[in-house]
């Protein structure tokens, strides 16, 4: 046996330990759209209808909001591809009777940043890490999604690479200190 074969999977992939960066790198995304359906009655099942129909004209949902009234009615706001605004906008004025909407808009010019790291959902401190480095710079956040893994926020277009810049600053993963992962597709 070689000197090769005989590395176990302890040498070949290592515990990094406390070393480890909790944040593994940041993504950003240009290409979103912000629907947001105004109106809608506030009943169970009209969330349900609403991304049925948008699922049946094929459009991909990413982010999404739903926001009661005190009148009964929702807001519910969510992103898709900027590609995919043309269907969201026919598929929304088409069943605009069936849904009960009072009205829609979209906004283009959104983008999304998000942090990413394994170690994140053993550490605390990290979404207050995120929002405080977005404040600093001035950054309205417009729409936020967690999972254990990762932090997004919907920001403005012209807002994007600075906070972008902000988030790689605040979680040390500035080119000098680190070599960070960056992945600037579609984010999904």
């Amino acid at each position: 046996m070689t000197e090769e074969e005989a590395k176990s999977m302890g040498d070949l992939f290592p515990d990094l330990g406390p070393e480890a960066p909790v944040i593994s790198g940041i993504a950003h995304d240009r290409s979103e759209a912000l629907a947001t359906v105004r109106g809608v009655p506030n009943e169970p099942g009209m969330a349900a209808k609403v991304f049925t129909e948008l699922a049946v004209a094929g459009v991909n949902v990413d982010m999404i909001v739903q926001a009661g009234a005190s009148v009964g009615t929702a807001d519910i706001s969510f992103t898709v591809p900027e590609s995919a605004v043309k269907q969201v906008q026919d598929t929304l004025l088409d069943k605009q009777e069936e849904l009960g909407y009072h009205s829609f808009d979209v906004n283009t010019n959104v983008g999304k940043v998000a942090v990413v790291g394994v170690g994140m959902k053993t550490h605390s401190g990290l979404a207050a890490k995120f929002f405080q480095a977005l404040s600093d710079k001035g950054i309205n956040v417009l729409m936020i999604s967690t999972s254990e893994i990762r932090i997004a926020a919907l920001v403005p277009l012209d807002q994007l690479n600075d906070a972008v810049k902000a988030l790689h600053t605040a979680y040390g993963l500035d080119a000098d200190q680190i070599e960070a992962v960056v992945y600037g597709g579609t984010g999904r």
